[in-house]
């Protein structure tokens, strides 16, 4: 199917897209970005863009794939845009590889390798993502976005200008990391000394909707020196947290907490990851090799999720503005209606035995039973016993 069908898998995933919106009549959103990554087998030769990853469970390393996903979020259904594959450039890997070793040595910055050059065959994850905003922006004009929100890596100012523009210079909402500088009053300190001076105060907030929650919030507007102009910062810390976490918009007119809880729908693309690898077959089905087979798998996937949207029992529940099923059981409840659809059928036939023998006879041959390599029927297991002829080396 991947490799024959005359299907135009290119434009596919947004016609869908360009349906779900048409359906639902959304007209605006907030973007989201954000990457995952899938680990794969030890010998990935065919599978497309695969590279070493961290895995966290072991602290070491597999090889995996990893996806750039653009998310829609708007105040009726949220969906996948758009996807990349990602895969780090290996020149700059080995650098920084070795930079990290000569700096554990000792050895001063001047004279140390300098970083190579940008390859544009192994783009960065901003890029990715700034690609995927702006095909988003050509095959739909029409949904007004009024904000994009990232987490921390796309944090700095050769995304979030060119990211802010390409929407007319709507507001973009990232995090800094807390040893980063600002400006006040002529003197340059770490964010983190600057709120340590000037502490948050408690708010009610309303994290995506739900029943307020209590927060220490504080802000100001600062210049940020990696950033050279003057940008909203945050400190915010919720209820149960040690730490701060910093927060930073491109858009200085807005509020506070607009700021905050516009920034809490960027858990949405973790919720997604999520229904999308347990239910929506990307995750767990063979991986067919190379170029096509990953990103058409993918493909189909996201129609899927897609396509679940349109379920007529899910467009009635987000019609009435109540809150929209969830992925797996809208699955459960799709394959059941199937099961019943197909003996209604059975029983309208004027042989419905003949027509249940053959299916029992499909049902053979579609889910074949495989052997397992957990039992030993079928093999040796060995001879476990002495040897007469060896027992007197044992008594020596």
């Amino acid at each position: 199917m991947f490799r024959q069908a005359k299907l135009p898998w290119e434009f596919m995933l947004q016609i869908a897209v360009g349906l779900v919106l048409k359906q639902y009549g959304i007209t605006e959103g907030v973007l989201v970005a954000d990457d995952s990554d899938h680990k794969r087998s030890k010998r990935t030769k065919r599978i497309f863009k695969t590279h070493k990853l961290k895995d966290k469970s072991s602290g070491g390393y597999v090889n995996g794939q990893t996806i750039m996903l653009l998310l829609l979020v708007t105040p009726k259904v949220t969906l996948p845009v758009g996807f990349e594959f990602y895969q780090p450039d290996p020149e700059q890997n080995a650098w920084r590889k070795n930079d990290d070793r000569l700096k554990k040595q000792g050895i001063a910055k001047k004279d140390r390798p300098q970083a190579p050059e940008a390859n544009p065959e192994y783009p960065g994850k901003p890029q990715l993502a700034r690609k995927l905003m702006e095909q988003f922006s050509r095959w739909h004009p029409q949904v007004r976005v009024k904000s994009i929100v990232a987490d921390a890596l796309y944090g700095h100012n050769k995304f979030m200008e060119p990211a802010s523009a390409l929407f007319g210079g709507v507001q973009v909402i990232s995090q800094l990391h807390c040893n980063q500088n600002v400006f006040y009053r002529n003197r340059k300190q770490s964010v983190t000394k600057y709120f340590a001076s000037y502490p948050g105060v408690s708010q009610l907030l309303s994290i995506r909707g739900q029943e307020p929650i209590i927060a220490t919030v504080g802000s100001a507007r600062l210049e940020v020196c990696a950033h050279g102009q003057k940008r909203f910062v945050i400190a915010l810390k919720y209820a149960g947290e040690q730490d701060y976490r910093y927060l930073v918009a491109t858009d200085l007119s807005w509020r506070t907490l607009d700021i905050v809880e516009a920034y809490s729908l960027r858990w949405l693309v973790e919720v997604f990851f999520e229904d999308w690898k347990s239910y929506e077959g990307w995750a767990h089905l063979a991986k067919h090799p190379d170029e096509e087979g990953s990103s058409r798998g993918l493909i189909l996937s996201l129609l899927l999720d897609l396509c679940l949207l349109l379920h007529p029992e899910q467009l009635a529940r987000v019609e009435d503005k109540l809150p929209a099923y969830t992925v797996g059981s809208l699955q459960r409840r799709t394959q059941m209606e199937t099961v019943l659809a197909y003996v209604q059928q059975l029983l309208q036939e004027a042989n419905p035995a003949k027509k249940l023998t053959q299916l029992g006879e499909l049902v053979k041959e579609v889910l074949a039973l495989r052997p397992s390599e957990k039992h030993m029927s079928g093999r040796d297991l060995g001879r476990l016993e002495s040897t007469a002829s060896l027992r007197y080396r044992a008594m020596a």
